[in-house]
C-alpha cells in the first residue's frame, strides 16, 4: 500500500486510520464467526482479544486501545450481548491501550510482548470478572475467569503468530 499523499509526503496519520478502521472490522468479523457461548455466565469466547494484541502490538497504545474498545462494543452489539458492550468498550479498549503502551517500550524485545499481553489478559479477565459480578452475581464472576483465561491465551498465542509476519508488511 502507498502512503504518500499529494506532494509526496508521508501521510502516517490517513495510513493509521485505514488501519484501525481494517483491524476492527478483521477483529470482529473473525470474532463473530469463531464465538462460543458460555451460558453459565451469560457471555462467549471468541477471538477478540488476538486482533486486539496484534494491533496494539504493531501500531501502538492508541490504535490498540481504539481497536479494543470499538471491536469489543461492536461484537456484543451484534452477538446479542448488548448487556456487555459498555463494559467491553472499557475493559477492551484498557487492555489494548496498557498492552500497547508495554510492548512499545522495547518493541524488539520479546519478552516486552510476552509481558505486555500477560498484562492485557490479567486486565481483560479482571474486568470481565467485575462485569460478571455486577451484571450476574459474584459466582459468575468466578465461574467466567477460566473462559476468559482461556480466550487470553488463544488470543495471545495467535497474536504471537501472526503479528511477526504483519510487521514486514506494515
Amino acid at each position: 500500500m502507498d502512503r504518500r499523499s499529494v506532494g509526496g509526503k508521508v501521510s502516517n496519520n490517513i495510513f493509521k486510520l485505514v488501519l484501525t478502521a481494517m483491524f476492527i472490522a478483521v477483529t470482529v468479523a473473525i470474532s463473530r464467526f469463531f464465538i462460543i457461548p458460555v451460558p453459565m455466565t451469560h457471555g462467549n469466547i471468541n477471538l477478540c482479544d488476538a486482533g486486539i494484541f496484534i494491533s496494539a502490538i504493531l501500531l501502538g497504545p492508541r490504535v490498540g486501545g481504539v481497536v479494543g474498545g470499538a471491536s469489543g462494543f461492536l461484537l456484543d452489539l451484534i452477538s446479542g450481548y448488548s448487556q456487555y458492550m459498555w463494559f467491553s468498550l472499557i475493559v477492551h479498549g484498557a487492555e489494548g491501550l496498557i498492552v500497547g503502551l508495554i510492548a512499545g517500550k522495547n518493541p524488539d524485545r520479546k519478552w516486552s510482548k510476552l509481558i505486555a499481553v500477560s498484562v492485557g489478559i490479567v486486565i481483560m479477565v479482571f474486568g470481565y470478572f467485575v462485569t460478571d459480578s455486577i451484571l450476574y452475581t459474584l459466582y459468575a464472576g468466578y465461574v467466567g475467569i477460566g473462559m476468559n483465561l482461556i480466550q487470553g491465551a488463544v488470543g495471545a498465542l495467535i497474536a504471537y503468530v501472526i503479528t511477526p509476519r504483519l510487521k514486514k508488511r506494515i
